[in-house]
């Protein structure tokens, strides 16, 4: 069971990445007081109402976006990939890029709306610009909870991945199909064990990592 077990644990490290790359640059598109209003924007968008419409216009489908993305499920992602690209791990990594990447850009557009503004005022009298504002104040006090929860989501990709199996995606989820079809159930007892394994050593390396955040 090493390969289907190195191919889970790929799928959902992988995939993850995706989703990050996906979300994040989606989440900076759609969070409201970064894009459109707020300290940071107010000077320069009033007086220009074609600048905030272009702005309203990205701020709009950058949440289309991700409630389409987080809207269908990663089961229903992975069958479509599988259709279009055919079996094998590449679209459960997509199915789980895809389907996370909107869950991640909601999540980390309400972090960067929850952030202490106060700060960011600071800044912005000492006369730093827009991107020194955000990689100085905003983006620092974002991080934790980035992390935190970019961690929480691989955890549940894990389980993800071995679910995405059964569609034909890769990695554990397809052995325990075979095993059943083959009426092996102490194989599959054994590929639950594995998984569960799986499940708890990912949750320890991320409590470890946000104990030092």
């Amino acid at each position: 069971m090493f390969r289907p077990t190195l191919e889970t644990i790929q799928i959902s490290l992988l995939g993850t990445i995706i989703a990050v790359m996906i979300g994040f640059p989606l989440s900076l598109l759609g969070t409201n007081s970064l894009i459109v209003r707020g300290i940071l924007n107010d000077p320069e968008l009033l007086g220009a109402p074609v600048r905030r419409t272009l702005r309203y216009a990205l701020y709009f489908t950058a949440r289309g976006l991700l409630s389409l993305f987080r809207s269908i499920p990663e089961f229903v992602w992975a069958f479509m990939f599988v259709r279009a690209v055919g079996l094998g791990p590449f679209p459960g990594v997509l199915a789980i890029g895809v389907a996370y990447g909107g869950m991640l850009g909601k999540v980390y557009s309400e972090i960067f709306e929850g952030v202490n503004h106060r700060p960011l005022e600071a800044l912005q009298s000492l006369g730093a610009n827009k991107l020194q504002i955000f990689f100085y104040g905003w983006f620092p006090q974002a991080l934790p909870n980035f992390v935190s929860y970019t961690l929480y989501r691989w955890e549940c990709a894990v389980r993800a991945s071995a679910i995405l199996g059964l569609v034909g995606a890769g990695g554990l989820g397809q052995q325990i199909e075979i095993s059943m079809r083959m009426f092996n159930f102490s194989e599959v007892m054994t590929i639950l064990i594995i998984l569960f394994s799986m499940v708890a050593a990912v949750d320890y390396i991320s409590a470890k990592v946000r104990a030092l955040l």
